[in-house]
């Protein structure tokens, strides 16, 4: 199965060259979807909250509900075509949604195999905690997704990721 992780600007170039049968939008509260032009896939979620790893006045933060949405979004997923999961970077919530994707996919004791992919394959990665936090919970991995995000560590530096393949 693959995910390719995007940040929203080469969203559209993502979709003419892999024709992703899903795409998530990860995006914060008041910013604009992307234009769903040909050949958009009919399966589309949005996501939206601020890219935050605690809750903060003023912004909104990531829920239970909102990562429940994205599992059964990820189910509904038969991994035959790509998913595209982007957020405005391409560097924390679109990695953290990519890695619970994979890791819901996976047999539990395979998150630390996951995480360090996802490194490999992104230095700048640096998924949202709050995000995995909640995953770990809601797919009752015990904490093993939260310790192996926080064994790899922030990603390098950078204002914008590179989109990236995660292959699982």
């Amino acid at each position: 199965m693959t995910i390719l992780v995007s940040p929203f600007r080469h969203v559209h170039a993502l979709v003419e060259r892999h024709k992703p049968s899903h795409i998530l939008s990860v995006l914060s509260p008041d910013m604009a979807e992307p234009e769903r032009t040909a050949p958009w896939p009919k399966h589309h979620l949005t996501l939206r909250f601020n890219d935050i790893a605690a809750p903060m006045e003023g912004l909104t933060a990531p829920s239970a509900q909102m990562v429940s949405e994205l599992l059964a979004f990820g189910t509904a997923w038969q991994g035959t075509a790509p998913m595209l999961v982007h957020c405005w970077a391409g560097i924390s919530r679109s990695t953290a949604a990519a890695y619970v994707l994979a890791c819901q996919r996976m047999a539990a004791g395979a998150e630390e195999a996951i995480a360090q992919n996802l490194r490999d394959v992104s230095p700048m990665a640096t998924p949202n905690p709050l995000i995995v936090a909640l995953a770990d919970d809601l797919l009752g991995r015990e904490g093993r997704m939260i310790a192996a995000i926080a064994r790899i560590g922030r990603g390098e530096n950078a204002s914008e990721g590179e989109p990236f393949t995660l292959d699982f």
